[in-house]
């Protein structure tokens, strides 16, 4: 009897000494290995009962790997495929990633190569198949927010280092803009991992006060400042075996960054106010949205704990580079918001799909979540029309390369001086001029405060709300 871990990897390519090989050196009690000389033969037994992983030739026939390829892909867009061959043209290589290819490598390195792709594949497409299904299937309530969804070649990068990262223990440094999905990617790297049976603790550097931080992470003695009338256990004893994940690590304290990196170093801390050590078996998983190398240089952010934690490093692209993924994004929230509603699920017309994709998304997908919630809320049909989106901005964005113009901006800036005094629209015309002044300036901060005449710290607010 299959084990429920068990997985099932089908091998095409026309040379059978090859194929003998490759199956004695991938099969294992928990693998099953189907060999297959015939393209043709292969896609129909994988459109019966699709397997976990498809490794086929790039030369195959009668029909190639690359076309091959495309007809799994068009009938499972999450499936995963490697593709090999002697040496790939860089223009075949280029092809099949764009189609979806998990990977593209050359036989000469498949002695060493092929069983730790086979490995990255299977869980990259584990995370990817644990993503609830849409329309009346079931969705997650346990745990919503650490579904990841995306087709695009770029997130298709972020699984595969997801499943890199989530079979070690090493600090994962994860970058990307605010709102980009950062914390659900650190719970799918916990949850993919040896630890995913321990704790998860979640800690915001931005939103604790300096004073509280070392206690919230190392706990305090009793006595140790005014209000501790008992000890404390900090997030590292919490989650001792677990994972800790920093969000907005950038933000944290020069004097609680030297403590962090002291436990990278020896698993060695101390409470507030106690003197005896404690040790903690920890991973540390940080993100953060601003440059770590700039604030090294800086020297607001310490050199060596950036070496210490940028060991794995996973960049989640913005929204607006990969358009691709807004309407599965935008139908999973749709469909999330029907169950929690206990309601019918909205539709997206044609047009309002065309409006999403034109959309900068400057808060990527948290705006984009925000903005069908809001749209639910307002909604007199089931089926929603450009006119409910609440983005009556997002048409200007539509310009190529999301270059707004000056006149458009003036416009809304103009409203936004003329009813000053009309509290219920102020702060979302706040909020609309603070996007549009983002986009125009390229998503620097600064120069797009310095425009609207507000400080950095209240564009981030305003971005943030």
């Amino acid at each position: 009897m299959a084990s429920p871990n068990s997985k099932t990897v089908m091998l095409i390519d026309p040379d059978e000494d090859f194929l003998k090989w490759a199956d004695k050196h991938l099969r294992t009690p928990d693998t099953e290995i189907i060999c297959k000389t015939d393209a043709s033969e292969a896609l129909e037994l994988y459109l019966q009962d699709p397997p976990d992983l498809v490794i086929s030739e790039l030369y195959t026939k009668p029909m190639g790997g690359m076309e091959l390829l495309r007809k799994i892909r068009l009938n499972a867009p999450n499936a995963m495929v490697v593709l090999t061959t002697g040496f790939p043209p860089t223009s075949s290589v280029i092809e099949a990633m764009k189609l979806g290819a998990y990977d593209v490598l050359r036989k000469e390195s498949l002695p060493y190569d092929l069983r730790p792709v086979v490995e990255e594949a299977l869980k990259a497409g584990d995370i990817i198949n644990s993503t609830p299904p849409p329309a009346s299937q079931s969705l997650s309530q346990e745990h919503p927010s650490e579904t990841i969804i995306g087709n695009s070649p770029a997130m298709q990068e972020v699984f595969k280092m997801i499943g890199r990262a989530s079979r070690g223990d090493a600090p994962v440094l994860i970058t990307g803009e605010s709102g980009s999905g950062k914390e659900v990617v650190a719970g799918a790297i916990h949850t993919f991992s040896p630890r995913s049976g321990s704790e998860h603790v979640t800690i915001n550097c931005a939103a604790i006060p300096e004073n509280l931080l070392e206690s919230e992470l190392f706990g305090h003695e009793k006595g140790a400042f005014t209000g501790a009338t008992s000890l404390r256990k900090g997030r590292f004893e919490q989650c001792d075996g677990g994972t800790l994940f920093l969000d907005e690590i950038g933000d944290m304290p020069l004097q609680t960054q030297s403590k962090i990196l002291r436990v990278l170093q020896s698993g060695e801390f101390s409470r507030v106010g106690g003197n005896d050590p404690l040790f903690a078996d920890v991973r540390i998983l940080a993100a953060t949205n601003k440059e770590l190398e700039k604030a090294v240089e800086d020297r607001t952010f310490r050199e060596d704990l950036f070496y210490r934690l940028n060991v794995v490093r996973i960049h989640i692209p913005p929204l607006r580079h990969r358009r691709e993924d807004i309407r599965p994004l935008a139908e999973f929230f749709l469909n999330r918001i029907a169950e929690q509603k206990r309601g019918a699920k909205l539709r997206l017309a044609d047009d309002t799909f065309t409006l999403l994709e034109s959309h900068t998304w400057p808060g990527n997908v948290r705006e984009l979540e925000n903005t069908l919630n809001r749209a639910s809320i307002l909604a007199t049909a089931d089926v929603l029309l450009p006119k409910d989106i609440p983005l009556n901005w997002s048409a200007m964005a539509s310009e190529p390369d999301a270059i707004l113009s000056d006149r458009k901006i003036t416009e809304l800036l103009h409203l936004l001086s003329s009813c000053a005094g009309e509290t219920p629209l102020l702060p979302w015309l706040e909020k609309q001029a603070a996007n549009m002044m983002l986009a125009k300036t390229n998503n620097d901060e600064e120069a797009a405060s310095s425009m609207l005449g507000i400080t950095q710290e209240r564009l981030k607010q305003l971005l943030d709300d």
